[in-house]
């Protein structure tokens, strides 16, 4: 189990693993629209001994709602926001096109909120929406997915983009046996996260250690349960020598590992990536999986919450240095161009899936 407030995992939240993002800039509200964060971060001063704020207002934009991590995500983001004494607001698409998300930020403007928490679908798409939102004096916080870093406040990594990217490649090697062709299968073609740990991956492939491996594909099952599914079926008649599918999110882990426990794939073709142990105990359990990683997604929305109400009260502007406590997960300590990561990746196998529960 994770230990700190910086692993993935807090051995209070018992979660976990892997992921990483873009890095992100401050800002304050009175900046222009185009403005980059450094700039704007010039322009305030933090007050380290600033009260949290009570009564404010915290809305969460996922990429889409009704998606299993994205419910634990925004779940954590609740009880953050119930902690803090403010008002929470969940609003999101049923898809995850890149221009999904504009109209539910251009309505949060108007409904004055003081927070807008989201997970871009698109890094800029978004954009102009955002710094529409900043202009107000509306702090944005990005998660899961950055924005770019100059129309947003301040960005929640799950883990650094080259931990997880490095932890994606070593779990290919492993569960490959070391040689013979591998695919991915991501999410959508324009995911900020999928598409920064998968260049890693393929930086890592290029190393000695990885010569005996061959990508052959990268799949976009669009975070869609039925198309990742046919997706994992389609490399698997197109690549019949395919040995591992290495998915960095948790519709495709979970789509692909259903296809191939009821195939004569099984025990031949391994699957990896990123997953919520609810989703893949029985995969595991039943041999189709042997590793998988992930951070507590909780964790994340929770955080989120937590540093976007430090600015939204003067406490932190995103400027690298910064310091704040995110109530259970401890303080935490902003980076640069205003990144905040919640801790490096681990792993789950059988030998402890079931210490975890989302």
């Amino acid at each position: 189990m994770l230990r700190s407030p910086r692993t993935l995992l807090s051995v209070t939240s018992a979660a976990l693993l892997v992921a990483g993002l873009t890095a992100c800039g401050g800002t304050t509200k009175d900046s222009a629209s185009n403005t980059g964060g450094d700039s704007n971060q010039a322009s305030a001063a933090a007050d380290p001994n600033a009260a949290i704020k009570e009564g404010l207002k915290i809305a969460f934009l996922p990429k889409q709602l009704n998606n299993p991590y994205t419910d634990v995500e925004v779940g954590g983001g609740k009880v953050a926001v119930e902690e803090l004494k403010g008002e929470y607001k969940l609003v999101g698409p049923n898809d995850a096109s890149a221009s999904s998300q504009v109209s539910y930020i251009n309505t949060l403007i108007q409904q004055q909120q003081d927070v807008i928490v989201v997970a871009a679908n698109d890094p800029n798409a978004v954009c102009p929406s955002l710094n529409q939102a900043r202009a107000a004096k509306i702090k944005v916080i990005t998660f899961d997915s950055d924005a770019s870093k100059d129309c947003r406040d301040a960005f929640i990594n799950q883990a650094t983009t080259q931990g997880i990217g490095e932890s994606l490649a070593k779990m290919a090697l492993e569960q490959a046996g070391g040689e013979g062709e591998i695919a991915v299968l991501s999410a959508t073609p324009n995911a900020t996260n999928q598409n920064s740990w998968i260049e890693v991956m393929k930086t890592e492939l290029k190393k000695p250690e990885y010569a005996k491996l061959k990508l052959v594909k990268v799949a976009y099952g669009n975070d869609d349960d039925q198309k990742s599914f046919q997706e994992a079926q389609g490399l698997l008649q197109s690549y019949p020598n395919l040995k591992a599918i290495v998915a960095p999110t948790t519709v495709g882990i979970a789509a692909a590992a259903r296809y191939i426990s009821s195939s004569s794939y099984k025990g031949k073709v391994a699957v990896t990536g990123l997953g919520l142990p609810n989703q893949m105990r029985e995969y595991v359990k039943d041999d189709t999986v042997k590793k998988f990683a992930l951070w507590n997604p909780a964790d994340i929305g929770y955080l989120a919450a937590f540093a976007g109400a430090a600015m939204a009260s003067g406490k932190v502007t995103g400027a690298e240095g910064e310091k704040f406590t995110a109530g259970k997960l401890g303080e935490y300590t902003i980076g640069a161009d205003g990144e905040i990561v919640l801790g490096p990746p681990t792993e789950f196998t059988k030998e402890n899936i079931d210490k975890f529960n989302f």
